[in-house]
Order: structure tokens, then sequence, then C-alpha cells
């Protein structure tokens, strides 16, 4: 079976509790994998909750993307499968941010309060959230690696995952790299886990590494 060097197998149960309590505290997970998209949108879909019938998937998005049709397309199908948030435009928002990054005029730090003010706009509208009622994507980072340096984004992102921690929600951040690449270790501190994805006999696969307790196998999505 094949494991980071070093890593410590997981146990389908411990993985299990250790999901239960990322939902239950509000968590921030890196998203990686060079690999098709199709593996990060499925992975997308379940840790927003738009996949299934939870109370979650009913609950309040925000989508930071660099490509504005993926932001309206993913606007319109939660309202679509969300009949009890259909006529509440508050329960969705997205930004997107590819224009914003390749401006010099607009500072990342203005797109890292955009995000913080739209997670206040949000918590308002829900009168205060419930635990991980609030799904977070920011998808992808390699679009503002490729447009400021590490630093800058580092920072973004450490500005981002407080924020989501504190109202606790759940984030996940798209970088389409490999696990092994340097901006991959760059931000693994800020985050409560890592998931790789990948596609492997025709389907796609998961595999998460998490904060001091190592790396489950790889799992069917």
């Amino acid at each position: 079976m094949e494991r980071d060097r070093g890593s410590v197998a997981v146990d389908g149960a411990s993985f299990a509790r250790t999901l239960e309590t990322l939902k239950r505290e509000g968590s921030n997970v890196l998203v990686v994998g060079a690999t098709p998209a199709g593996a990060h949108d499925e992975l997308c879909d379940r840790l927003c909750g738009t996949d299934d019938e939870s109370e979650h998937s009913h609950g309040y998005h925000l989508y930071v993307t660099a490509s504005e049709d993926r932001a309206r397309t993913a606007a319109a199908e939660d309202t679509e499968d969300s009949s009890e948030f259909a006529e509440t435009a508050e329960a969705i928002s997205a930004i997107e941010f590819a224009d914003a990054a390749a401006d010099d005029t607009v500072s990342i730090e203005s797109l890292g309060s955009d995000i913080i003010d739209t997670i206040s706009d949000l918590e308002a509208a829900a009168d205060g959230f419930e635990p991980a009622e609030l799904r977070v994507c920011v998808d992808s980072l390699v679009t503002l690696f490729q447009d400021h340096d590490a630093e800058t984004v580092f920072r973004l992102l450490h500005i981002t995952t407080s924020g989501v921690s504190h109202v606790n929600g759940m984030g996940h951040y798209h970088l389409a790299l490999s696990r092994d690449h340097e901006a991959v270790s760059l931000l693994e501190p800020l985050f409560d886990a890592v998931v790789e994805v990948r596609a492997a006999d025709g389907q796609y696969e998961q595999r998460w590494h998490l904060r001091e307790q190592g790396s489950t196998a790889w799992i069917p999505l």
C-alpha cells in the first residue's frame, strides 16, 4: 500500500471520528493533486455538502474562484438544489479574483478583506452560524501563485483560514500540484488536513493526511 515516507496508517474508525470532529468544530483542508479537474470538482461537491441531503447541503456557501463561469455555475447549481434557499440570495456568495490578481492596483490584502467581509455578511444573514453551516471553497490557488509571491499567498490564506475557523466553518482550498511540491509544504501548517486526489483504475480516489495522526489509504470518491 502506497504511503508517504514516515507516515502512520490511520484506520477507518479513527478517520471517521476525525471527520466528525472537523465537522463539529470547523476546519480548513488543502486539496492537492496534479490530476484531472474532475477529481477536484467531485471532492469539492462533497466538502461543500452539495452532493448529499444533510442539513449542510442547504447551508451558506462562499466560492472564491479564478473562474467567473465556475462561480456563476456553482451558485446556480446550489440554488437549484436547495429549495429552502432558492429565493435567498444571501445564502450563496462568490468572489472572482482573476482580474484583481492580475491588476497591480488591487492588493491581495483587498481580496482578503473581501473574503472576511463576505463571511461576516453571510453570518449576519444566517443570524449566526451553526458549526459547519458555512462552507467555503477557494479555487484555484495556482492562479494566486502565478500572480503573487509565496509569502503574499501564505498571508492571504492565513487571513482566510482564520476567518473560517472563527465561525466554525469548513473551508477547502484547491492547489492542483503534487503532494511533494514545495508550495504544498509551505501552506500545510495552515491546514487541519491535506487531501490528495487522483485518477486511478477508471475512478477518482482521495487520501487524507491528518495533522499529527498520519495518512489514510486511498479511498474511492
